[in-house]
């Protein structure tokens, strides 16, 4: 069964940092794209990166601030957030497949950037 569980969510003010992490199982990420999206307030499904093989992709807003990365061993992807700005506040989930066709995701975990 495909399970994805995100982690590290939290507050944090203007320019701090953050890193979410999640957990797979029931599949193995690394033979898959994964992806990080985010849902703010009153809006829709924003898609912020995605890894596939050794290659990463980052939408505009985040390029530059959000860094993808994966831990095979232990079967995890993560997201180091940097200069995190109030437009940043969302739920953010990780997701698997192909951009906006995603096959699994996660329950979210809340990111709220404020002073």
């Amino acid at each position: 069964q495909v399970q994805l569980v995100e982690s590290g969510g939290g507050l944090v003010q203007p320019g701090g940092s953050l890193r979410l992490s999640c957990e797979a199982s029931g599949f193995t990420i690394r033979l898959y794209i994964m992806n990080w999206v985010r849902q703010a307030p009153g809006k829709g499904l924003e898609w912020i990166s995605s890894i596939s093989g050794g290659t990463t992709d980052y939408a505009d807003s985040v390029k530059g601030r959000f860094t993808i990365s994966r831990d095979n061993a232990k079967n995890t992807l993560n997201l180091e957030m940097n200069s995190l700005k109030p437009e940043d506040t969302a739920v953010y989930y990780c997701a698997k497949g192909f951009r906006n066709q995603y096959s699994a995701r996660g329950q979210g975990t809340q990111v709220t950037v404020s002073s």
